[in-house]
């Protein structure tokens, strides 16, 4: 009796093949909604240690995030890096490599941005803003192509070295926001602040609502999302990115080219980063590239916060759209919820974090089962590659 034939267990209702399976209905569907409860109630007892209210907290969190119209733009925009960042790390995780390196992939691709921009401002808007996003997603490609190559090719460990380029990127960036892109015009402020001068305004991203924050770089975002979702379930390259990351053996059996996939999903990865990078710089108030000299001084932890958004999103480009514009709510209220409880804003860091351990916890139960039942990655050849081949009916959950 072959496994898809075996006798349904307690958790299927009815016992049929039209029975519904109970658990996997509660890990797939109610597991990243609790999850998010189970953080806040956590959350609610660190506010009443703090001496603070958690209704009167959590109400001033949501109305700062989504009170008005306003604050629905602010929490949109806040949303866009994330958005973009999480669905890179959804290509890298797809094919079971670990992008730590958000953070400088977006220092990158917002270096390339702004020196395209600088080096020619005369052209219009209809071309300065394609040329801008595309400038960035080079640069946060060529940042995650490195590690990429190293992790295919040669077996790097790709967590150790995205880390360490993120370290190598704050002080190319230092450096060139200080040197080679430093503003020098009489409203540096005595050059004291490490920022290039105002961008050609063709290069601004346009407000797509008057009044309100909301600018060209949310469309963009949400179409990245949607179009990452069809590379990776509609497409034979995501096919390959899937197998590779089912099992670099039976792809390899296979006869896919899993060097250099897994190059090219670290690449691709980095390309969203990249373009997060110039989202915040285009988008942003000043419409300059300034930094305070760290890296979170420029990308606001959004490269360490994506992953986050990823995990939540289940790993799904689509998926990840609501879980940008609920993460970008926590960070967008917390302020609000800062001013009215003057509880500390790492309050809303302990919270993503919370979050990622429920999450983790529940991916661990979701997949426990499915993974003893297979063939271990040492079995025979065939077996593995049934593996594969079985990734291309797979649907994200």
């Amino acid at each position: 009796m072959t496994r898809r034939e075996a006798t349904p267990g307690p958790g299927s209702a009815g016992g049929g093949a039209a029975g519904l399976d109970w658990r996997r209905f509660r890990l797939t569907w109610l597991a990243l909604p609790g999850s998010a409860l189970a953080a806040l109630v956590v959350g609610a007892g660190m506010l009443l240690a703090l001496g603070a209210n958690p209704v009167t907290g959590y109400r001033a969190l949501l109305d700062g995030a989504f009170g008005d119209s306003y604050a629905l733009s602010a929490t949109a925009v806040k949303a866009v890096p994330l958005l973009l960042v999480g669905v890179g790390i959804c290509i890298a995780f797809r094919a079971n490599v670990f992008n730590i390196g958000g953070e400088g992939q977006i220092a990158m691709g917002a270096l390339f941005a702004t020196g395209a921009a600088l080096a020619l401002p005369g052209l219009p808007g209809i071309l300065m803003i394609p040329l801008t996003i595309l400038a960035g997603a080079v640069g946060g490609g060529l940042w995650g192509a490195i590690p990429g190559a190293f992790k295919g090719y040669f077996g790097v460990n790709e967590i150790l070295s995205t880390i360490m380029l993120n370290l190598v990127a704050v002080q190319v960036m230092n450096y060139m926001l200080a040197g080679p892109l430093h503003d020098t015009t009489a409203e540096s402020v005595g050059g004291l602040i490490p920022q290039t001068q105002l961008l050609p305004q063709s290069s601004w991203l346009p407000i797509l609502k008057d009044g309100t924050q909301l600018h060209l770089g949310v469309l963009v975002a949400v179409l990245s999302a949607v179009a990452v979702y069809v590379l990776l379930w509609r497409t034979s390259f995501g096919f390959r990115i899937r197998a590779v990351g089912l099992s670099r053996d039976a792809a390899t059996y296979a006869g896919m080219r899993v060097a250099r996939t897994t190059t090219l999903a670290l690449t691709l990865s980095g390309a969203l980063c990249g373009i997060a990078g110039s989202m915040l710089v285009f988008g942003s108030i000043s419409h300059r590239m300034v930094t305070d000299g760290s890296l979170t001084g420029f990308t606001g932890s959004a490269g360490f916060n994506g992953i986050v958004v990823a995990l939540f999103g289940g790993l799904n480009p689509l998926w990840t759209i609501l879980s940008s514009f609920v993460f970008a709510g926590l960070l967008v209220g917390g302020d609000a919820m800062q001013v009215v409880t003057n509880v500390p804003s790492d309050l809303i860091v302990a919270l993503n974090g919370l979050v990622v351990v429920f999450v983790v916890s529940v991916e661990f139960l979701r997949h426990r089962p499915r993974v003893s039942g297979e063939t271990s990655p040492g079995g025979p050849p065939e077996a593995l590659a049934e593996r594969v081949e079985r990734v291309a009916t797979v649907e994200p959950t």
